[in-house]
């Protein structure tokens, strides 16, 4: 019963102990935003690094996400007749759901693991020492920019996946179920609300500080050479996946069921 009673203790304080460090990095870059000298440069360059060069993956998997889901669908639809609503189910579903969480757990299993190895390496080769040791903040120099980066390209990036998505579903109405292509637009635009549109983005805003934060973490807390590194970039890919996952729950219980 007693060790039973430590491992439970034990589970909560690291537990407890991991948000904690979340949230004191997240604090003290939002105290780094404010303070010179700014970071813009390497922002921009790591805004390149996470927005275009994903661009390839978030469209193949946007796009053959749109297309699988509106084939599902269809099959569907077709046998209560009702193919019209078809290209607002899937817009709906890119818009509000899929094309938010796919696009962040891409980002999350692409840049967050190389966010982590990357600093992850300073780490154990002792490069984090010597930028302390030259008066640089680590935080400043290493995290503020990529949470800066991957809120901003975050939203971006979704707009296009929701459009590849929509594109999918458009091909197999328009070319497989012979719905025309005004009908099929006029529908998609009259189903999607500013609330859709609005709930979807915003909440991409919160993954990318997610993915950052939690990659920027890792990365600093990484030891024991490159078995630690590896280590380290795996609880980043998992933690991220999960934290994705509760955030769009709580968001979704609070756009669509506390302020209906």
């Amino acid at each position: 019963m007693l060790n039973w009673l430590k491992k439970i203790g034990k589970s909560f304080s690291i537990f407890f102990y991991f948000f904690g460090g979340l949230g004191v990095l997240f604090l003290l870059c939002l105290r780094y935003c404010f303070t010179r000298p700014f970071e813009f440069k390497r922002t921009l360059n790591f805004a390149k690094r996470s927005g275009s060069d994903s661009l390839p993956i978030v469209s193949l998997i946007s796009f053959f996400l749109g297309l699988i889901f509106g084939l599902q669908i269809a099959y569907l639809m077709q046998r209560l007749g009702s193919e019209m609503y078809i290209a607002s189910i899937v817009a709906l579903s890119m818009v509000r759901e899929l094309g938010p969480v796919i696009t962040a757990l891409v980002v999350a299993g692409r840049v967050g693991a190389a966010i982590t190895a990357e600093i992850g390496t300073m780490q154990v080769t002792e490069q984090i020492d010597a930028l302390k040791t030259l008066a640089y903040s680590p935080i400043k120099y290493l995290a503020l920019p990529r949470l800066i980066a991957l809120s901003l390209m975050l939203p971006l990036l979704t707009v296009y996946a929701n459009l590849l998505g929509i594109l999918g579903g458009y091909i197999i109405c328009v070319y497989r179920l012979g719905i025309t292509s005004r009908m099929y637009l006029n529908i998609t635009f009259d189903a999607i609300m500013f609330k859709d549109l609005f709930s979807g983005l915003l909440k991409t805003i919160f993954f990318g500080m997610i993915i950052a934060i939690t990659s920027c973490y890792h990365g600093f807390k990484a030891k024991g050479g490159a078995e630690g590194v590896g280590r380290a970039t795996t609880n980043t890919v998992v933690t991220s996946f999960i934290l994705i996952i509760v955030a769009d729950c709580l968001f979704t219980a609070l756009f669509y069921f506390a302020f209906p």
